[in-house]
């Protein structure tokens, strides 16, 4: 089962987080600073009645009359208040009243009960708790909005890094060696980034030291083995007529045209090839090259087109097309030129999955049907002449032409050859193509 998964962005990420943080931290600091403030207040207040009292109550003992709104032994005074009184002690008291003010007691022991004063909280101290408490909201807003906005800044700087490596990555992919990943992602600031670009650099000059040194070994043996093959072909030819002579001849031939496979790839995999360009008609040109490859291959031109190519390599990409659906297909193979575009198609089994998939690959021939014919570098030296060329070359199969195909039936394999609008430079640089999907 496949699970599901939430795709963000880095930087709304880390703005989340700054976020949560920073309104975690201004929730607590706020009832921290609105508890502390309101404790003051009310002790304050403590204060403040108990002294009203006390001078009430030099008042009372002066004139014997009750002042200030003082009381004596009021029924209404609240139980622990007045067991502290009854200890002989001077003591205060506050008490929610229920509509949001507190009341603010304060109660002193006399000879003849409890002399105590009732008042609410002072409404000056309630409107500054109220202005307190806003400006604590303001001040946690602010700090949310403002940590949302550093994490964009900070999110997106790594981003904006962190893509810059994956695309510089993608082109290293794309076979691009020359391109530093540490370079792309520039910056002055060094972070993970940097560390990250560093470790694929390594990585690339590795798999490119690599690669060098088993196409050179590659090259190197097809060089060594050209000359005892040729030798061995020449020798072939001066064998008396008969079958056993043919079989060496042809077993001769096949070393032959196999090292020289060999040697084309280790050319094409070392990126030194360079087109030569010529301008031809497209249609006219695949027309005449596949009659003489193929008389019996069909062709249709749909619509023609002047294309800047090099005509050498172009032969040999559809000769290895055509041979390949010969050897592997079935017939009728047909060829099929729409302006830039270019289809080879045969009615055979269809191209194995891992083609599909992977591309083609040398000395792989893909499915078992296959096993003995061929090395698996045909194709592979028509998509490294087609990547010399600027050009695309697709692999697909076709729907089965059945109603009720079985499950192994395919309607024939497609490859196609995307040519480019703008030809390779003499440098052999290419330009931004756009293929259609």
């Amino acid at each position: 089962m496949k699970r599901l998964a939430l795709r963000t962005g880095v930087r709304w990420k880390i703005s989340i987080a700054i976020a949560a943080v920073g309104a975690l931290i201004a929730m607590a600091l706020s009832l921290v600073v609105h508890n502390a403030a309101q404790v003051s207040m009310l002790d304050n207040a403590r204060e403040v009645q108990l002294e009203r009292l006390l001078f009430a109550q030099r008042m009372y003992d002066s004139t014997h009359e009750l002042k200030f709104g003082t009381k004596l032994n009021d029924p209404l005074l609240p139980n622990d208040l007045r067991k502290k009184v009854q200890e002989g002690r001077r003591a205060t008291y506050v008490r929610d009243s229920g509509d949001g003010t507190p009341d603010v007691w304060a109660a002193v022991p006399l000879e003849n009960g409890v002399l105590s004063l009732q008042s609410k909280f002072a409404e000056r101290s309630a409107t500054i708790m109220k202005d307190l408490d806003r400006a604590l909201l303001i001040g946690s807003v602010c700090v949310v909005v403002g940590g949302c906005a550093l994490g964009v800044l900070i999110g997106g700087q790594l981003s904006r890094r962190l893509r810059k490596a994956a695309a510089a990555a993608g082109k290293v992919a794309q076979g691009n060696t020359d391109v530093r990943v540490r370079e792309a992602v520039g910056g002055v600031v060094r972070d993970e980034t940097d560390e990250l670009a560093r470790a694929v650099d390594a990585l690339t000059d590795a798999l490119n030291e690599r690669i060098e040194a088993e196409r050179r070994v590659t090259a190197d043996i097809a060089h060594e083995l050209r000359t005892p093959v040729t030798g061995l072909l020449t020798a072939a030819e001066l064998l008396p007529p008969g079958r056993p002579t043919e079989l060496v001849r042809d077993r001769a031939q096949a070393m032959r045209t196999l090292v020289e496979d060999v040697l084309e790839v280790a050319r094409l995999d070392s990126a030194s090839e360079r087109a030569e360009l010529q301008e031809v008609a497209l249609g006219e040109f695949v027309s005449r090259r596949v009659a003489l490859l193929d008389p019996d291959v069909r062709i249709e031109l749909v619509a023609d087109s002047r294309v800047n190519t090099d005509p050498r390599r172009l032969e040999r990409i559809l000769g290895n097309l055509l041979a390949n659906a010969a050897k592997h297909g079935g017939t009728p193979v047909e060829v099929t030129v729409e302006g830039r575009v270019v289809r080879v198609r045969d009615h055979g089994p269809g191209f194995p999955d891992a083609l599909l998939r992977d591309g083609p690959s040398r000395f792989r021939t893909g499915a078992s049907d296959r096993a003995g014919h061929g090395h698996g570098l045909g194709l592979t030296i028509a998509a490294g002449q087609a990547r010399v060329l600027g050009a695309r070359l697709t692999f697909r199969n076709a729907a089965p032409e059945s109603p009720t195909p079985g499950p192994d039936e395919t309607g024939g394999a497609i490859a196609v050859l995307w040519l480019p609008e703008h030809a390779p430079t003499a440098t052999g640089s290419f330009p931004m193509i756009t293929f259609p999907d």
